[in-house]
């Protein structure tokens, strides 16, 4: 089987980032989610909070970035490289350095942060989206948080929100459009086993296309 870099793009509460560790662990190699918070926040030298208050959560909010540009972490004054970029853009600028270095490395799986964006020019890169029916993601929101079916319906549609605001924002496609990724799959439909199942496979195809 070729080596290859997956990204896994996910709507919240659909079990994505747990297909994404099943498929790590099947073929023997790293899955990437909040570690690469840790990796951006070492590289760039902001602390990890930022990273972990920005995560997928763009801003809209001029002031708020020009209030944040202004000031450094510590409450100093920034130098001036950093005062022509919002707080927000440094940020997913770092994470999307993090993510180039580590597919650097080797055969990986990264969840989310726009990784498919940031490794557009690999050619070995496979990406896919993980969605499930509203009934599912909201049974697993019930079970992980303790929700009633209000609360978990509430809260995955501010979460999905969120996250086709941070896609769509940072790159030149649309989040959850099939035309994004090379596969989605519904987890519904298949389970976290039948996902790998589909994403090994494909990338099977793939290895026998180009011989």
């Amino acid at each position: 089987m070729g080596e290859y870099i997956y990204t896994i793009g996910r709507e919240f509460g659909s079990d994505g980032k747990n297909v994404g560790i099943a498929l790590a662990k099947q073929l023997g190699i790293k899955c990437y989610d909040k570690e690469l918070l840790t990796e951006a926040a070492k590289q760039s030298g902001f602390c990890e909070e930022i990273f972990e208050n920005h995560d997928e959560r763009p801003t809209s909010s001029f002031l708020y970035s020009l209030v944040m540009d202004t000031y450094s972490i510590n409450g100093y004054a920034s130098s001036a490289p950093f005062l022509d970029m919002p707080l927000n853009h440094k940020v997913f600028l770092a994470q999307f350095e993090a993510i180039k270095k580590i597919a650097a490395e080797g055969p990986c799986v990264l969840v989310g942060r726009c990784a498919d964006y940031a490794l557009a020019e690999n050619p070995n890169c496979i990406n896919v989206f993980v969605h499930a029916d509203l009934d599912y993601r909201i049974e697993n929101m019930k079970k992980r948080f303790d929700m009633n079916d209000k609360q978990a319906k509430d809260t995955l549609t501010k979460k999905d929100k969120q996250r086709a605001s941070y896609y769509n924002y940072y790159t030149s496609k649309k989040w959850g459009d099939s035309r994004s990724y090379h596969l989605t799959l519904d987890i519904s439909k298949l389970g976290i086993e039948g996902c790998v199942d589909m994403i090994i496979r494909y990338s099977e195809l793939l290895d026998a296309a180009k011989k």
